[in-house]
C-alpha cells in the first residue's frame, strides 16, 4: 500500500522505504531478543507438549542448517514471519547470523513489495480507484476474520 502511495505521488519513496527497512529489522531484533531471553526459562517444562527439551533440540538443529534462509523467506509468509525470529532466538542462532539474514530479509521483503507497489500505484486506474483499493484492503480482511469466528463460534454451538 505504501509503494501505491508513493507512485501516486503521496509519500516519498526514499523516505518510506528507509522508515520500513528499519522499522522491519528493529521488529524482528526486538522478537529475536525475545526468544533469546525467555526460551530457556520455556523449554525447563519438561512435560509440556510443545517445550520440551527434545523440541528445543530440533528448533536448534533446523536453525544451525536452514537458519538463514528461513529467515529471509519467512518474511513472505504472513504466520510464519511471526514467530520465525522468536523461534530463532530461542533455537539460540547467534545475534550476528540472525542480524545479518534479518537486514538482507527486510530489504529484500521491503524493497520488493514497495516498488511492486510503487509500479501499481502509477497505473491510471489504481490512482483513479486509490480510495476504494485502501478501503477494500482494510476491510477485506475484516470480513474474513469476522467470518472465521462466526464460523468457530458455529462450529463451538454444535458440539
Amino acid at each position: 500500500m505504501v509503494g501505491a502511495l508513493c507512485g501516486a505521488g503521496l509519500m516519498d519513496i526514499r523516505l518510506a522505504m528507509g522508515l520500513l527497512v528499519v522499522a522491519a529489522i528493529l521488529g524482528d531484533q526486538v522478537n529475536y531478543s525475545i526468544g533469546r531471553y525467555f526460551g530457556h526459562k520455556v523449554f525447563h517444562w519438561e512435560d509440556s507438549r510443545w517445550f520440551n527439551r527434545r523440541a528445543f533440540d530440533q528448533a536448534h538443529q533446523f536453525y544451525e542448517t536452514y537458519g538463514g534462509i528461513t529467515i529471509i523467506l519467512a518474511r513472505f509468509m504472513p504466520f510464519i514471519r511471526t514467530f520465525a525470529p522468536f523461534v530463532a532466538g530461542v533455537a539460540e542462532m547467534t545475534r550476528s547470523k540472525f542480524t545479518a539474514y534479518n537486514v538482507v530479509g527486510a530489504l529484500i521483503w521491503v524493497v520488493g513489495l514497495t516498488a511492486a507497489g510503487y509500479w501499481f500505484g502509477n497505473l491510471p486506474w489504481v490512482q483513479a480507484n486509490l480510495s476504494k483499493i485502501i478501503w477494500a484492503m482494510i476491510l477485506i480482511p475484516g470480513v474474513v476474520v469476522l467470518f472465521g469466528a462466526w464460523k468457530a463460534r458455529r462450529k463451538a454451538a454444535a458440539a
